[in-house]
């Protein structure tokens, strides 16, 4: 091979031996046409001493032989070794080049299995990249398991957000059962409790993980590689095989990068969805805020349904201030928004519009039940407050129907209307406004404002 010292010496070895051959078959030419002549007249000369008449020819060729066989034998002596030699180089860099094969043969083996691994590390971080959630995420890691090993059982573990407890979040079985892992929380893994790749040849050895032993199937091999997320171990992906026959180590490596690109990618989500979130809640009460608010109404306005819009606010808020200090005002701001939050349905939206004033937008609810809706807020919320022991307090609405082609803005100014009415008119109430007959904006609404009943159930 080029840059190979002891090839290039061999070449070198191997063409000089080509040149002692050739040389050696020159050689023997040239001594076979020198003796014949010379060992022609020692063999004549014996020939007459030893014969007579025409004896003398057959004995002369005799005497030639034997003359001549000392050097014949010196010749073949010579030849044969060179010969031996050569073979000897021959067999030499036929073995070399049989390893030199052998390990060409190995290299472009591990180049086929690296590249395949490579190609499905690109396509298995762009699946992951192309994911928009941590369902998605699930998704491709539980396709990665049958592409990693399509024959045997593999399930992802990961803890809840207690961290308590380990559920199974993805698996694949080809034998028809998941490895059934019996893993409660992390810190009952080696694996994750260790942050480190733990493979078992068998079940029932000395040490085995203990939750690996007493399956109704029988002993397994397992390999766990733990899932760190945001540099937390929280979970464990989990594959067993038959007992004694562990799941090859190139395999297991396969399994390792998937757990940390997927760690990888469920943590930039994470991070992202609380940033978001944080973005788009009121630090205090944890409610939507302002902006995030206003940016969800509109496209719920989009699909031209009813929407009622209600503004609350808190009545003699700066009184309760004043009187018993900040901490009970955030406490009683943080109450308030619980009380809300909890007694509107899923798809309604409750923001901190700004100090003590809150904002609800109730799609697909008329006026009538929006105002029945306020009124249940404001009687769960005198219950909250003698439950939490907070000073009492109450809360003014004002709630009007949006018009279709009503800016959000006026919309809003024209809920705060409403609730300027229910704070003039005594506040704990809810002051309803409408659009009457000829588009006159502020009409009360008949029965709209309501005191201090106990008020229907939340629709």
């Amino acid at each position: 091979m080029p840059g190979d010292t002891s090839d290039a010496l061999t070449e070198a070895a191997w063409t000089e031996a080509q040149g002692r051959v050739k040389r050696l078959k020159y050689g023997i030419a040239v001594v076979g046409a020198v003796l014949l002549p010379l060992m022609s007249w020692p063999a004549a000369m014996l020939a007459h001493a030893t014969a007579n008449g025409t004896a003398r020819y057959p004995v002369t060729a005799a005497w030639d032989v034997l003359l001549l066989l000392p050097f014949v034998y010196a010749i073949l002596r010579i030849s044969i070794g060179q010969q031996a030699k050569t073979d000897g180089m021959i067999g030499a860099m036929t073995r070399r080049l049989s390893i030199a094969v052998d390990r060409a043969g190995r290299e472009a083996a591990g180049r086929d299995v690296q590249l395949s691994r490579q190609e499905f590390e690109s396509r298995l971080a762009n699946a992951l990249d192309m994911a928009e959630g941590e369902p998605e995420v699930i998704d491709a890691i539980e396709r990665s398991f049958g592409s990693i090993l399509p024959e045997s059982p593999v399930e992802l573990l990961l803890a809840d957000n207690s961290h308590a407890h380990m559920l199974r979040m993805a698996a694949t079985a080809p034998t028809g059962a998941p490895p059934g892992c019996g893993v409660d929380s992390p810190h009952q893994c080696p694996a994750a409790r260790r942050a480190q790749v733990q493979r078992y040849s068998h079940s029932e050895d000395l040490d085995a993980c203990p939750k690996l032993r007493g399956r109704a199937n029988g002993p397994v091999s397992a390999s766990c590689v733990p899932v760190s997320i945001m540099g937390r171990t929280v979970g464990v992906i989990h594959a067993t095989g038959a007992p004694d026959a562990p799941i090859p180590e190139a395999k297991v490596h396969d399994l390792a990068m998937l757990s940390k690109l997927a760690g990888a990618r469920i943590g930039l989500l994470r991070v992202i969805a609380e940033t978001e979130l944080q973005a788009a809640t009121d630090g205090l009460t944890g409610l939507l805020n302002r902006r995030s608010f206003e940016r969800k109404v509109s496209l719920l306005r989009r699909d031209g349904k009813v929407l009622s819009l209600g503004m609350s606010d808190l009545d003699h808020f700066k009184t309760l201030n004043d009187t018993y200090g900040h901490e009970t005002g955030d406490r009683a701001l943080r109450l308030y928004a619980q009380v809300l939050a909890e007694s509107v349905r899923g798809q309604d939206l409750v923001c901190r519009h700004g100090g003590e004033e809150f904002a609800i937008a109730l799609p697909g609810c008329p006026l009538d039940k929006a105002r029945l809706v306020l009124d249940a807020v404001r009687n769960r919320l005198d219950t909250a407050i003698t439950v939490a022991g907070l000073p009492k307090f109450t809360v003014s609405f004002g709630v009007v129907a949006a018009e279709e082609r009503e800016s959000l803005s006026a919309l809003i100014s024209r809920a705060d209307a409403a609730l300027f009415e229910a704070k003039s008119d005594g506040r704990n109430r809810v002051a309803v406004h409408a659009v009457d007959a000829v588009g006159a904006v502020g009409a009360p609404v008949a029965g709209g404002v309501t005191g201090e009943g106990v008020a229907p159930a939340v629709p």
